[in-house]
């Protein structure tokens, strides 16, 4: 019996998608991509063809929301980085 998979972000474009994969994967939570072909072949970033959909198993899908909603708030950024000034 195969693990339920379920969707919880949709990204517009693989970038993000690639980087929100690697947070996730870091986290030890198993990510899969689903996406067009032909937006990757043709590079779109918007529309149908760019969207992105990253899955999860359902027992980690809690988890995986909580760490794209910290992204997504700045909760990741080092601000611990010396200034320029």
């Amino acid at each position: 019996m195969s693990e339920e998979i379920v969707v919880v972000e949709t990204t517009s474009g693989l970038m993000e998608a690639d980087i929100l994969r690697g947070l996730l994967e870091s986290m030890n939570i198993s990510v899969c991509l689903s996406h067009e072909s032909a937006g990757k072949i043709y590079a779109l970033g918007v529309g149908r063809l760019g969207r992105v959909d990253l899955m999860v198993p359902a027992d980690q899908a809690d988890e995986a929301r909580r760490i794209i909603a910290d992204y997504h708030a700045g909760r990741f950024i080092d601000n611990d980085e010396p200034s320029n000034e």
